[in-house]
């Protein structure tokens, strides 16, 4: 066993909603020592970068409570219970964007923030993009928009794209991109 491993000792529920779960775990630390560790549980999720065949990403732009601002971010959402990853993109893109797709690529699946959720994240290329039913959750209201992908590039470093999500998948795509020319 590695050298690093935190074993469990309790665990104790201390929020359970809609969309995650919040516990706090006492766990024995490598050296012996006990501590505690704050774990947000979420089901997973997809995020998308679709591509249209001129070069275009379509993005969403949304009002992101937490932050208190508006965030233009890459298509993406929650993973249903018992929902395929490619199925959820397939299904988030449509009801995001608008955009359907026939062409689809796994880039890489990631941890979001592995200090402390168990939050992991598939990320998809979608291409050959076709018009499909937009239907937004109730609560949620988001605007499409498409942009060339090399200005996308360009707000990640002028810090108006910044969410990991977005920036990780704009610099995946590019990067893998550049290889296929």
């Amino acid at each position: 066993m590695s050298q690093l491993y935190e074993r469990c000792l309790s665990s104790r529920t201390v929020f359970q909603g809609r969309l995650l779960k919040v516990r706090v775990d006492t766990v024995l630390l490598p050296d012996g020592r006990t501590s505690t560790r704050e774990v947000v549980e979420y089901s997973g999720a997809v995020a998308i970068v679709p591509l249209t065949e001129a070069g275009e990403v379509v993005m969403v732009r949304q009002y992101r409570y937490p932050v208190g601002r508006e965030l233009l971010e890459i298509p993406a959402g929650k993973i249903e219970k018992g929902e395929a990853p490619e199925l959820c993109a397939r299904r988030e893109l449509e009801e995001e964007t608008g955009w359907g797709a026939h062409s689809w690529r796994l880039m890489a699946t990631f941890y979001s923030t592995p200090g402390f959720t168990s939050e992991r994240m598939h990320l998809f290329l979608a291409r050959q993009l076709y018009p499909a039913q937009r239907a937004p959750d109730r609560d949620e209201f988001l605007q499409a928009e498409q942009l060339p992908l090399d200005r996308a590039l360009a707000l990640i470093e002028q810090g108006e794209i910044c969410d990991a999500k977005s920036i990780c998948g704009l610099l995946w795509v590019s990067r893998w991109l550049s290889g296929q020319r």
